[in-house]
């Protein structure tokens, strides 16, 4: 017979040294503390899985649930229309520096011209 690894000769050895560090008068109030406090430690444990497992359903429940977000569609009237004419507005003036640039350059390239051909 093995309770926890431990043969009868074992527990007797146990016993024998328990009886004389307690006493045979404090040995059965030992033993009942000892008794109690394995039984609160049970208790404990079996409300600790309780309250897991109520958990985990919970969360099982929540996860199965359907999500309800909806995603909202903007709709075409609620853009704002101020943006559009910005756009155009700003459209003549990159035309207007691409054509600068444009002037700038032809007008470098007759000063280069100009400066190459050899004066007499």
């Amino acid at each position: 017979m093995n309770i926890f690894g431990i043969g009868l000769p074992e527990m007797a050895l146990i016993l024998v040294i328990a009886l004389l560090v307690f006493g045979p008068k404090k040995l059965p109030e030992v033993g009942r503390s000892l008794a109690q406090a394995l039984g609160s430690f049970k208790k404990a444990q079996q409300e600790f899985e309780a309250e897991l497992k109520r958990e985990s359903a919970e969360i099982e429940k929540t996860m199965k649930a359907p999500m309800k977000a909806e995603i909202a569609q903007p709709d075409a009237k609620a853009l704002p229309q101020d943006e559009a004419p910005e756009a155009v507005d700003e459209a003549p003036e990159v035309a207007d520096a691409a054509e600068t640039d444009a002037t700038t350059s032809e007008a470098t390239e007759e000063v280069v011209s100009d400066a190459s051909t050899p004066t007499a």
